[in-house]
Formats: C-alpha cells, structure tokens, sequence
C-alpha cells in the first residue's frame, strides 16, 4: 500500500526563504521501445503531477554504450546527458523491466552520468524510481536492481511510496489519461510525494 501524504498549499519554510519556485524534473525512460507503455506512464505522471513541477526528457536512445575509454574526452551525446542532469533539480527514473533486472540502455546512461571519477552527475540528486509492466509483480526487481545502482551514485532517492504499476490499456490512453479513479489517485499521491521529497532534500543539500 502506498503511503500518502497530506498535500497544503501553504508555503514550507524553504519556499518562504527562496521564494515560490518550479522544481526541474529531467526524467528518463528506461525503454526505447516505440510503443513502451513506460512511456505511456511517464506521461500520465506529468498530468497528474504538481503543478511547479517541470518536466524535461533525458533521451537515452543515442547514447553509445558506456566505455572507459572516453573518460578523458567524452563524446557529444554523454556529454550533453550530463548537462541535462545538471541542469535538473530532480530525477524521475520510469523504466521497464528486461530478464528481471535494468534495460542495458539505462545502465549505460547512468554509467555515463555517474563517470569520469569525481564528477558523478547523481551525487545528492533528489530522485525517484516507478514502473509499469503487463505482469502482476510490476518491475519490481527492475526498480530493485536500479536502486542499488542509484544508491551506489549516492542519489537521494524516495523509499516510500514504492510503486509497481501493473498496466492495463483500458486504464491508460496513449496521451496519458488514467480512467481508472483509484490508479490516477494512486499516481497523484506518488507525485506529490515526490515533490516533498525534492524539498526536503534540496533544504537539506541545496544544488547549484
């Protein structure tokens, strides 16, 4: 079950000190599939979330398989990957689940933020993971998997609520509409879950 949280509009104290402000979300999604249903759900998010919360794709489709080879001069691509997770005040990770574990192109992006040494793009990155899969365990062991990376780049990742979408196309329309009450509930109070994790984190660790 989902923890959920009560939602105020009254301004928190960070808000007051920095003044009302949009939180930059660059979100990934973790299938390159054209017709990916994480896809799909990455959109139904973005309508259901708060409304100063901004979103922007990180593509993965073009990056070349990470390699040591290119830490001392990083191709176009990955470099532009690193400026798209700089220039973001949190992550949304939505991604499939392939052979019980992280779709290879994901973890290579991650391994191109995370490298050269010392310059981990996902340090105290304010991030969050969530799925969706035709099976009932809802890539569970692929947000498994994908938390130990992101634990590992010492991201500040939101533990609770966890959330496994089990995808049904009668629930989702391909433009992101949720007909179902309880799943756009479900998908709500996950956003703005997340959008308190963003300010509790960036309180405590301000980004550039």
């Amino acid at each position: 079950m989902a923890r959920r949280v009560a939602w105020s509009s009254r301004l928190s104290h960070h808000q007051k000190e920095i003044g009302v402000r949009t939180y930059k979300i660059g979100y990934f999604i973790g299938s390159r599939s054209s017709a990916s249903i994480n896809r799909i759900l990455s959109k139904a998010l973005i309508r259901l979330a708060p409304h100063d919360l901004e979103f922007t794709e990180i593509p993965i489709g073009n990056l070349p398989l990470y390699s040591p080879d290119f830490d001392g001069d990083y191709p176009p691509e990955p470099r532009a990957l690193k400026d798209a997770i700089t220039a973001s005040n949190a992550i949304l990770f939505v991604t499939p689940e392939y052979n019980r574990s992280i779709p290879g192109p994901l973890k290579s992006a991650i391994d191109w933020a995370s490298r050269p040494y010392g310059q981990n793009s996902f340090d105290h990155m304010p991030a969050a993971v969530i799925g969706a899969s035709p099976g009932q365990i809802g890539t569970a062991l692929a947000q498994q998997s994908l938390r130990a990376v992101l634990g590992y780049c010492n991201s500040r990742q939101m533990t609770a609520p966890e959330a496994y979408i089990t995808f049904h196309p009668d629930v989702f329309t391909a433009d992101g509409d949720v007909s179902d009450e309880s799943t756009a509930t479900f998908l709500t109070d996950y956003m703005r879950d997340f959008r308190v994790h963003i300010e509790r984190v960036l309180t405590v660790i301000p980004r550039p």
